[in-house]
């Protein structure tokens, strides 16, 4: 399908990603989890007054988990859509897929800790 580039078309490409968002947030938990952790660290950030260098990495690393949690959540579905009944190499890509979320929390929170660390021992 070739659709024109168009202003209608840019929002319309808006609210479907909007929406993909919200269906994240409606369908897995962790994202909830996600979501607490973000606005924890932005409320620690801004009462430490980070840099603008340190609040580019803390971004950074919790736009890569979000990014992670987002392909892993379409994974799923799209897992599910193509088996719904339990397969043992579906269940092996989802393992994967989870990790990679598990993986990418895991450098947030190190990145997490290299900035806020030092400003609690002052």
């Amino acid at each position: 399908m070739n659709k024109s580039f168009t202003l209608s078309h840019r929002i319309l490409s808006i609210k479907y990603a909007i929406n993909g968002i919200f269906i994240m947030l409606k369908s897995q938990h962790n994202a909830w989890i996600h979501a607490l952790a973000t606005f924890i660290v932005c409320v620690i950030g801004l009462y430490l007054g980070l840099s603008r260098s340190e609040w580019c990495w803390i971004v950074l690393a919790m736009m890569a988990v979000w990014t992670a949690e987002a392909f892993n959540t379409a994974f799923e579905f799209l897992a599910d859509a193509v088996s719904p009944n339990y397969h043992p190499l579906i269940g092996k890509a989802k393992d994967v897929a989870a990790g990679a979320v598990l993986l990418s929390a895991i450098g947030s929170v190190i990145i997490g800790l290299i900035i806020i660390v030092p400003y609690l021992m002052d």
